[in-house]
């Protein structure tokens, strides 16, 4: 945009009463000094949103505008426009005005007269423009054109491309593919759309069963005939270098693919079951392992404790929790900050889920006889500062993990405990001596994830005293009201829309190491951590239930 346009759309803005005189002001001074726009320091300074400026630019042009997150999509309208169109063109078919079909489009479209003869074809009906935000648009059509319309198309002629990498942004342009790889290309492409971390794919007796798990929840998302599935299975075993031909036992590969320009990576699962082979494909968005500690979630008491932990030279830090409870990012993001050009950071894990730059990761191979403790006592001798152990799963790994703590290196892992204090009594079970235990032990964090409150349907209400004390839930005075979910188009009717992590932090003092070598029960470690001030994972979701980010219900179900 040119320094004239970007002048004259501040007027309009001020025009609107969409800024204030004294907000361009600020904005004015500020751009002259860091030489930017004015216009550009509203948008940073969060003073104009995007709605504003699509608001605008509809007065501009003529043109009514729509908040597609909020607007119900006419299925009928939609169906008379073919999902791949819909896509290529960023073009959504969303309601009727009369008799004319109401489109949404971006606005670098609004001009476009081939593009509105061309729906004015497609659909038999006379369009008319209405301008919409491109994200909006784009996640709209992937919610509203399934892969049911794609199935239409499949036949017994079930070929394989084998690309390395395809490209899922063109996958419906190109009209020579076989229907299964369509298929299995809009399965994917749909999973990353949606949020989802997992694809299952199950054979009935019936028909072939697609699940997406989004936001820690499986939803039903396909139904497709049965004849498909050996095709859909080899398709994605040849996708991830798998064997195609063996069928009994249980496989798993890696694949990559590009998705609106962004590489995804899918770690792919076969089982055998009695109706055919089970496929899991765990999405992998690296975009996670960027994210800072600040980003997860953390409360000011636990985020304190858990950082004067790995801001130590040495000691063992241990996160625990179910798969599935965020455990990988809450030491992805750690390293990001302890990974320095001074130091040397090794891991080992099984699998490598995320490949981290400047990090050295080791992925173990058990039939090669690469495990987790001759890779650890490998790396040992590798000069290491900081070391990730991916899980420790046996007496042998832990035994070795606590050396390595004790002998002046960082030690993080994981555990499968269901608290913080369990941990300690866990190792000990494991057979490590307790007054090792003690003293390489530094702090232990207990996370799970549970579902955030979708902002744009959350419903404020204030719940009874009876309810609060049925759950032991001491509701801070100043907190007049809580939020519960509603649903809307935004959150898929559910309520919820991305995810938050519960935390519980228990840091090692001396009382508590004193406990350990006593071989105190978790009982008593837990109430000695309490009593030092560590709130339990359901506190913690009491605060941030108090803070409007979850519900009350959604703290019960995952942490009881």
């Amino acid at each position: 945009m040119t320094q004239t346009n970007q002048g004259a759309t501040v007027e309009a803005l001020l025009a609107l009463d969409e800024v204030t005189p004294a907000d361009v002001e600020r904005a004015r001074a500020r751009a002259e000094s860091e030489h930017r726009s004015v216009l550009d320091v509203l948008i940073a300074d969060g003073v104009v949103d995007r709605r504003a400026l699509l608001r605008m630019a509809a007065l501009a042009a003529g043109l009514d505008h729509v908040d597609l997150t909020d607007h119900p999509v006419d299925a009928g309208a939609a169906a008379l426009v073919p999902g791949e169109f819909a896509r290529r063109a960023s073009a959504l078919p969303y309601a009727w005005a009369g008799n004319d079909l109401l489109v949404a489009v971006p606005l670098r479209a609004v001009s476009d007269l081939d593009l509105k003869d061309d729906l004015a074809r497609l659909s038999g009906r006379r369009v008319r423009f209405v301008l919409a935000h491109r994200e909006e648009i784009d996640a709209r059509i992937n919610q509203v054109y399934r892969a049911e319309g794609e199935l239409a198309d499949l036949t017994s002629d079930l070929a394989v491309d084998q690309e390395e990498q395809p490209d899922l942004d063109s996958f419906t342009e190109v009209a020579g593919d076989a229907p299964v790889v369509r298929f299995v290309n809009l399965l994917i492409s749909q999973a990353i759309s949606d949020r989802a971390s997992d694809i299952h794919i199950e054979p009935t007796e019936r028909d072939v069963r697609v699940r997406y798990r989004i936001d820690g929840v499986l939803q039903d998302a396909h139904r497709a005939p049965r004849t498909i599935h050996s095709g859909v299975v080899s398709r994605l075993k040849i996708m991830a270098e798998m064997d195609i031909a063996e069928r009994r036992i249980p496989q798993d590969g890696r694949l990559t693919v590009n998705h609106h320009g962004k590489k995804m990576d899918l770690r792919i699962a076969t089982l055998p079951t009695v109706w055919g082979e089970k496929i899991v494909a765990r999405v992998l968005d690296n975009s996670n392992t960027r994210l800072g500690l600040g980003d997860l979630g953390f409360s000011p008491d636990n985020f304190a404790r858990f950082s004067a932990s790995y801001s130590k030279p040495y000691g063992m830090i241990l996160v625990t929790g179910p798969t599935g409870s965020g455990k990988s990012t809450t030491l992805y993001a750690t390293l990001n900050i302890l990974s320095q050009p001074q130091v040397n950071v090794i891991t080992v894990e099984d699998p490598v889920e995320y490949r981290l730059p400047g990090i050295n990761q080791v992925q173990t191979n058990n039939k090669a006889g690469l495990t987790f403790a001759s890779a650890l006592r490998s790396i040992l001798r590798s000069d290491p500062d900081i070391v990730l152990i991916g899980e420790i799963r046996d007496h042998e790994t832990a035994n070795i993990a606590v050396e390595a703590s004790l002998t002046g290196h960082l030690v993080l892992s994981t555990l499968h405990t269901n608290d913080a204090p369990s941990a300690v009594t866990r190792l000990v079970e494991m057979g490590i001596e307790p007054f090792l235990v003690g003293s390489a032990l530094d702090a232990v964090v207990a996370q799970r994830l549970c579902r955030s409150l979708c902002e744009r349907c959350r419903e404020a209400y204030q719940p009874s005293a009876a309810e609060l004390a049925a759950l032991r839930f001491d509701l801070d005075p100043a907190v007049d009201h809580l939020y519960r979910p509603v649903g809307c188009t935004s959150c898929a009717g559910t309520g919820y829309r991305g995810r938050l992590a519960l935390h519980e932090v228990m840091s090692v003092t001396e009382e508590i190491e004193r406990l350990t070598v006593a071989r105190a029960s978790t009982d008593d470690i837990n109430q000695r951590a309490r009593a030092q001030g560590m709130a339990s994972l359901r506190e913690d979701g009491w605060l941030k239930v108090q803070q409007g980010k979850t519900s009350i219900e959604e703290v019960l179900r995952v942490v009881g």
